[in-house]
């Protein structure tokens, strides 16, 4: 079977994409790999083996093309509230709540933030299929 192990988020400046994941989701950097034309950012944390690969390739000036899909990230978090507040105190500026119930029952109850390079990530509050 295949673990998944890491997603690839390229980004224009390293310290501002490593300063909002420390923040944001408690993420700091595993590893760091130097190449000529290109650095790799490894940041994980101790809630799970997967790792945000933050790509940097040298000399790029304009960002990047997100295009107009909805791909995202997600991750899961034990008390949403909090996890927003925090966020928010540290002008990460989150989206709004969203309780999903669209058949009267909730699917699930979460908010999306979006990064430096404007990478949507969803944080989802525990429970259900979302642990």
């Amino acid at each position: 079977m295949a673990k998944t192990i890491h997603s690839c988020i390229r980004v224009l400046n390293e310290d501002h994409s490593v300063a909002f994941y420390e923040k944001a989701f408690g993420l700091t950097v595993a590893d760091r790999l130097d190449f000529p034309e290109f650095t790799l950012i490894y940041m994980s944390n101790a809630e799970s083996d997967f790792e945000v690969e933050l790509t940097v390739n040298k000399g790029r000036t304009e960002p990047y093309d997100l295009g107009d899909g909805y791909g995202h990230l997600a991750v899961s978090v034990e008390d949403l509230d909090a996890a927003h507040e925090v966020m928010a105190k540290e002008g990460l500026e989150p989206g709004k709540i969203v309780d999903f119930a669209p058949a009267g029952t909730r699917v699930a109850r979460f908010f999306f933030i979006s990064d430096p390079d404007g990478y949507k990530i969803e944080v989802i509050e525990r429970g259900g299929r979302f642990l």
